[in-house]
């Protein structure tokens, strides 16, 4: 199935925005399947504190892509890529729409434009210049790089000593600069004429308002105890679900550190400034998304095309 000759409707926007409701309404006039694009909503153990679709909700409607990774795995942008390239295709096999939302700038880039191919880094080269990096000032690094790969330190901070020695690495391992290699890229789902796409601008004050309401309603829905049965796992803190916003308050709460109210009140804060983060990203990073308030977002998707299968 089409819109209006797309082969899917994409839908970003800041957290707590209203896309997954908008996708829901498209979902069912336009015989849609719901394909998330939610780094935290991949993981099962986060469905209430990462407001995931409720299983009522889910069951108005398709879902793919939400809650089906574990949360002891470091999931990452090119395994989405992998896996939503699957879904869509599934979807499109059944002669249904792809309706992807979210909000993780780094899934839609891969999804429009594929990623770069970046050879990995043998571990003896990497240990090697790491050890050499030791103890060296953040500009001696950027002066190794210079060297060997102007162009790319040219885009580097001479402060910035990881972003530095890592681009080394790369140009040691491989003979190509960081700025050749991402120009290659691969493995992009849609062109640039097969989808139509959105970014949901509400209002910066409403959206604040919002964020706090939903966190307090998560509270209410049992976020606490979500997060404590995933605190009882044991899992490593540098895992991404272990950081999911509102995570790390809340145990610091279940430890005893700080009241619920400060865990609260940290875990709003947070979220406000990753919408500010998501904001920003998809203004300088994603031209191709139109920015609409949310309530006009479904007429500007269905206007100037009709549906065909």
């Amino acid at each position: 199935m089409t819109l209006g000759g797309y082969r899917a409707i994409l839908i970003a926007g800041p957290t707590a925005s209203g896309k997954s409701a908008l996708a829901m309404t498209l979902a069912a006039k336009l015989n849609g399947v719901v394909v998330n694009a939610d780094s935290m909503q991949v993981y099962r153990d986060l469905r209430v504190i990462t407001a995931r679709p409720t299983v009522e909700e889910e069951a108005q409607c398709s879902h793919v892509m939400f809650g089906h990774v574990d949360a002891t795995v470091n999931y990452s942008v090119a395994r989405w890529l992998d896996d939503v390239r699957q879904a869509v295709a599934g979807i499109e096999a059944d002669g249904r729409l792809p309706i992807i939302v979210g909000g993780t700038g780094l899934y839609f880039r891969a999804l429009l434009e594929g990623l770069s191919d970046i050879p990995a880094v043998p571990d003896a080269l990497r240990a090697e210049l790491r050890g050499w990096a030791e103890g060296r000032l953040p500009a001696e690094i950027h002066d190794r790089l210079a060297a060997v790969d102007p162009a790319t330190a040219a885009t580097l901070k001479p402060g910035d000593p990881q972003r530095n020695l890592r681009a080394l690495e790369v140009f040691m391992a491989t003979g190509k600069s960081m700025i050749e290699l991402r120009a290659a890229r691969s493995g992009q789902v849609f062109g640039v004429d097969e989808y139509r796409a959105v970014f949901l601008a509400p209002d910066r004050d409403v959206l604040r308002q919002r964020i706090d309401a939903r966190f307090d309603l998560m509270l209410a829905g049992g976020a606490l105890d979500e997060v404590r049965a995933l605190m009882e796992r044991g899992l490593d803190p540098a895992l991404p679900a272990m950081r999911a916003h509102g995570v790390p308050a809340l145990m610091r709460h279940l430890r005893g550190e700080i009241s619920l109210a400060e865990a609260a009140v940290i875990g709003k804060a947070d979220t406000r400034h990753y919408a500010k983060r998501q904001h920003t990203w998809f203004r300088h990073q994603a031209p191709s998304f139109m920015w609409v308030r949310p309530e006009e977002a479904e007429g500007v998707i269905l206007a100037g095309g009709g549906v065909s299968s």
